[in-house]
């Protein structure tokens, strides 16, 4: 199996800052794909922002700008640096990764959830 461990969520004033970290074990022969995504109440899940093995990244709009999503391909670990918060942002953040198994195929696994509120 593949596991996602998260951490760094929390309650943050607005204008602070978090950084949420997640990491990837398990029959990993490699990971195609790995990012973050984020559910607030009443609302569809949402892509926040990912990033591809090779550099690339993709990020919503709302975000562009004050959160930045990096990777170390060592450690399977991903990295979301989120400045600026602001109310809106309050959400459940949930990792994802779309990871080629060693019984090579691909699959997408998802992580529990961290909670980000932003309130004063």
């Amino acid at each position: 199996q593949v596991q996602l461990v998260e951490s760094g969520g929390g309650l943050v004033q607005p204008g602070g800052s978090l950084r949420l970290s997640c990491t990837a074990s398990g029959s990993i022969l490699s990971i195609n794909a790995m990012g973050w995504y984020r559910q607030a109440p009443g609302k569809q899940r949402e892509l926040v922002a990912r990033i591809i093995s090779g550099g690339n990244t993709d990020s919503a709009d709302s975000v562009k700008g004050r959160f930045t999503i990096s990777r170390d391909n060592a450690k399977n670990t991903v990295s979301l640096q989120i400045n600026n918060l602001k109310p809106e942002d309050t959400a459940v953040y949930y990792c994802n990764a779309d990871i080629l198994l060693l019984q090579n195929y691909n699959a997408r696994f998802w992580g529990q959830g961290t909670q980000v509120t932003v309130s004063s």
